[in-house]
């Protein structure tokens, strides 16, 4: 039998492991048995669900339980080999405990950078990957250096299709993700200067500089980069993400876009890099078409894409589309390189999406996704009150949470962090002049989010700014 004491100095989800573990390693849990669902144990010991979590956490990172998807955790099978229990520690005198609030390990992730990996199509494209194993072993040899030619046809048809993109098979360009493909632009613009977005994709910013291309940062507006920005800065390369701005969600709109092209056309040498991030998880309305179908396929535009968000990161597929001046210098200059993603994988994409899936798939994503960002959006208003405004609900996998009074971003990432929940603050995607950064405002990405954890996050959330000045508390709300 379970017991658990509130005076010990143990913390309770470290009590419960021990006699969890304890229990496993006598065979008194016997190895296959499920371990009660967290919020049946919880009831149980009169904990939280928290408590108990951490303490099933505890046991599959030793490898004692194993955590199953929809199903619960489960005592390990170890096949005898069982580690003995840590020899008990001796009793350290008695340390008056400290007022401060003591920080918790971060048990919900809402960063930008995840996906929700039980959305992937595992089925469809496992298949497809096995025949491929079996029946095409010409896909062991190299291939092309710009992708194989079949794949650079179905990402030319639906880059037309959908994002309105002006170009043939010829001018796509197949590489292992958009830093490698940056890098190789970098190459191609030697010797220029490139204006980035402020606040912005920090990472872009280093892998332009990383290549030798020196960036001034323009602040962006309500619209995204304003062009009379790039006259002042002295720039030749222009560097955005008009469709969803990363981190602020701004979607630039046809007016500012004529504006940006007008600019590259107005000298010789000017070019605008266009990373169309986030562009297909747009809720309420269709996209606009992209600067380089608004310019034409001899247009300056530079198109950049990746399927690491409609896919996957770790399948490494990105791909770009250049102007036939600029594809041609390419060639000559990368002609003696191999191309950087699998052909295998390459393959699969290509056949994925010449049989209807990929489409099918980005359908069911975008409903999946709005209405965890509808759910997530209600449990937060609920939990944090009517004075909370978010920001970039319409598009993408996060949101810009602004709650005022909170006492500053910091202390609401600090706050946030002490009740497991791990965010970073708007400030932190400034890369100058974070003065201007809207306050007490961070950022929340929810595509990993589950959606049985809404609740609970919402809820850490509301208690960690429970304290701000404008907020009711939620006990006496109705």
């Amino acid at each position: 039998m379970i017991t658990l004491s509130a005076k010990s100095h143990t913390p309770m989800y470290e009590q419960l492991y021990n006699q969890l573990a304890a229990d496993i390693r006598s065979g008194t849990l016997a190895p296959g048995s499920p371990l009660p669902g967290r919020r049946t144990m919880a009831n149980q010991l009169g904990v939280s669900v928290n408590t108990v979590d951490a303490a099933y956490q505890m046991l599959a990172a030793e490898g004692l339980a194993e955590s199953r998807p929809r199903s619960g955790f489960y005592v390990q099978d170890t096949g005898g080999m069982l580690c003995p229990a840590p020899a008990a520690a001796e009793p350290e005198p008695e340390v008056p405990a400290k007022p401060a609030r003591q920080e918790a390990t971060p048990r919900y992730d809402l960063s930008t950078g995840s996906i929700d990996t039980e959305l992937f199509p595992a089925r469809s494209w496992g298949r497809i990957q096995k025949e491929l194993l079996y029946q095409v072993p010409e896909l062991l040899q190299r291939g092309p250096m710009q992708g194989d030619e079949d794949l650079r046809g179905e990402i030319a048809r639906y880059l037309a299709e959908y994002r309105g993109v002006v170009c043939t098979p010829e001018q796509v360009v197949v590489g292992a993700g958009i830093e490698y493909l940056l890098g190789c632009v970098a190459h191609l613009f030697a010797g220029s200067v490139a204006a980035v977005e402020n606040p912005g994709y920090t990472r872009s910013r280093t892998i332009l500089e990383n290549n030798g291309i020196p960036c001034r940062l323009v602040d962006i507006d309500r619209h995204g980069l304003p062009a009379d920005g790039l006259d002042t800065c002295g720039a030749n390369l222009c560097y955005v993400t008009p469709s969803h701005h990363f981190p602020t969600g701004v979607t630039m709109p046809a007016w500012r876009r004529a504006q940006l092209l007008a600019w590259a056309a107005a000298r010789p040498g000017r070019y605008i890099l266009e990373d169309d991030y986030d562009s297909e998880f747009r809720f309420s309305t269709r996209p606009l078409p992209s600067l380089q179908g608004m310019a034409g396929a001899d247009g300056p535009v530079v198109y950049l894409t990746t399927f690491s968000k409609s896919l996957a990161p770790g399948i490494r597929i990105a791909c770009m589309v250049l102007p036939p001046h600029l594809l041609e210098r390419y060639r000559q200059d990368f002609a003696v390189y191999s191309n950087t993603v699998s052909r295998f994988e390459q393959e699969t994409l290509c056949r994925f999406m010449a049989q209807g899936h990929f489409t099918r798939h980005i359908a069911r994503m975008r409903l999946a996704y709005k209405r965890r960002m509808e759910t997530f959006a209600a449990a937060l208003r609920q939990a944090l009150g009517p004075e909370m405004v978010l920001d970039g609900t319409q598009s993408g996998l996060h949101f810009l949470l602004t709650l005022p009074g909170a006492g500053g971003e910091q202390a609401m990432v600090a706050a946030a962090r002490a009740e497991g929940v791990q965010l970073r603050g708007l400030s932190e995607y400034y890369m100058a002049r974070p003065e201007s950064c809207r306050p007490d405002t961070v950022v929340a990405g929810y595509a990993a989010l589950r959606t049985e954890d809404i609740p609970a996050v919402a809820a850490a959330l509301g208690r960690a700014w429970a304290g701000h000045s404008t907020t009711v508390p939620p006990a006496s709300r109705a």
